[in-house]
């Protein structure tokens, strides 16, 4: 891994030759990108030692002197809102000039291959026929001007443009290739906001979370002091994310885990995930940078085979648990995806626009602090035990408690002191749900959901539903630095 790290230092240092002394860029910025709108604004890249470079946009020009690396930064004065294209000019020896730069909102989506998942794929995805189809077609439609995206190639990114390519208006090929979850996510806050959106995707199918890792972060973390952290640590993060810093972006968004499930991962993915979060905004400078995350769809693991640990049943509610666990860190968000699977033998689950729009809705109420948008469904608060019913409570909510459809709920189990799990009974009242079962005379402890193929009906009168749990789960504590 060091030597990979190293071989990145070397081909960046490469970008200036004494044959070549003009002012190069990184790939990131080019031409169509949006910058992040009311935030400092870096602007940087490679130069010959001791040449002044000036920047110029939006009345500002700043100039800098590249240092004995050839290394130069500047800061551009936060901006307003702009929907306008406008010309980002960087002089030197040579001038660049970047064309229809917007201001606006710029997301960085990353995980493995539900992340990655293509806007091809999703015209071809299958869905029920009751569901809304539309979204399948969004291909065909897609040109708007205020949505733009930028897809990390991990062989390209390091490498510089001489043209300045790598972001795109969300359309036509640029956009097939590029992730459907990201592409959904920026449709609905350009919807909701009314201003540009970039997003960036840098995914890598069948990923760990330790390759989003950079080496140093779990060096630098005691917690793995006494175990070895496998997975390529670094393998992703040097070439696909690093490269990436310090690009002003308002927050990430992670559809990650299938790969550490398959390995019966609780409490230490939990960690990665503090290690990642906490590394990420550390190299942006920012320890309030929102982290966004999607919570792992209905799947059979305990039927698949050649797998390097034994799986069963309660694989991946126990993994879903440890996902939960990271929402101690502060500015962090999860939505649930118990409704979005179609077949249980299937990893990628289609409703890709779904995702987007949960992960939307989640930044929409608390990143842009929006009032009027209800972002979860039902989240288990509380337990009373009386007589032979459990009553479940939950943490306030705008929506009402419904059954999707109007069945009886679903999904519920109860345990008496003997501890053994049966089906159970569950009704809603009001803003609680009472669970009993017949033979169990005194309740103790109640699960929802807490089966790798449940889909329960409990939701919120707002479409979303309600999280997973178990009121007999073991205490965990994420330490925040």
């Amino acid at each position: 891994m060091k030597n990979q790290v190293l071989g990145v230092l070397l081909l960046v240092l490469s970008w200036v030759t004494p044959a070549q002394a003009n002012v190069v860029l990184p790939r990131v910025l080019a031409h169509n990108m949006v910058l992040q709108r009311n935030k400092p604004l870096p602007i940087w890249g490679q130069a010959a030692p001791g040449e002044t470079v000036a920047v110029q946009f939006a009345g500002q020009q700043v100039s800098t002197v590249a240092d004995a690396a050839g290394r130069w930064q500047v800061l551009l004065q936060p901006l307003a809102t702009s929907s306008t294209p406008a010309e980002l000019v960087i002089s030197g020896r040579n001038t660049i000039r970047l064309r229809n730069v917007l201001v606006g909102e710029v997301w960085l989506a990353s995980g493995q291959s539900n992340m990655e998942y293509t806007m091809r794929k999703n015209s071809k995805a299958t869905i029920p026929a009751t569901e809304n189809a539309s979204p399948l077609t969004e291909l065909e439609r897609a040109h708007n001007p205020l949505i733009r995206i930028f897809l990390v190639n991990r062989k390209e990114l390091v490498k510089p443009d001489s043209l300045h390519r790598g972001w795109s208006i969300a359309q036509d090929s640029a956009l097939r290739s590029f992730s459907a979850p990201a592409y959904f996510f920026a449709k609905e806050l350009n919807q909701r906001l009314n201003v540009p959106i970039g997003v960036i995707s840098s995914a890598v199918p069948g990923s760990r979370i330790e390759p989003w890792i950079a080496e140093a972060a779990f060096q630098q973390d005691s917690y793995y002091a006494t175990q070895k952290v496998d997975g390529d640590p670094g393998k992703f993060y040097e070439p696909m994310i690093r490269p990436l810093v310090p690009f002003a972006v308002r927050g990430f968004l992670w559809y990650q885990g299938e790969s550490n499930c398959f390995l019966a991962e609780t409490s230490t993915y939990t960690h990665k995930m503090k290690t990642l979060i906490e590394s990420w905004r550390a190299a942006w400078q920012d320890s309030a940078l929102p982290f966004y995350y999607v919570q792992l769809a209905p799947f059979k693991y305990s039927e698949s085979k050649d797998t390097k640990v034994p799986l069963n049943r309660e694989t991946l509610p126990k993994f879903r648990e440890a996902q939960e666990a990271v929402l101690q860190l502060p500015h962090t968000g999860m939505i649930v995806t118990t409704d979005l699977a179609t077949k249980l033998d299937d990893i990628h689950p289609p409703f890709k626009w779904e995702i987007g729009r949960r992960l939307a809705l989640v930044a929409l109420a608390s990143t842009y602090a929006r009032k009027d948008v209800e972002a979860a469904g039902p989240v288990f608060n509380g337990l009373t035990l009386k007589g032979k019913v459990a009553t479940i409570s939950f943490k306030p909510l705008g929506a009402r408690l419904i059954s999707k459809d109007n069945n009886p709920l679903t999904d519920f189990q109860v345990a008496g002191a003997n501890g053994v799990f049966v089906p159970a009974q569950a009704r809603i009242k009001g803003k609680i749900v009472l669970v009993s079962a017949p033979g169990v005379t005194e309740p103790k402890a109640v699960r929802f959901g807490w089966h790798e193929a449940a889909q329960p009906n409990l939701f919120s009168s707002s479409g979303l539903p309600a999280r997973p749990f178990r009121t007999d789960k073991p205490e965990v504590k994420v330490s925040v630095h």
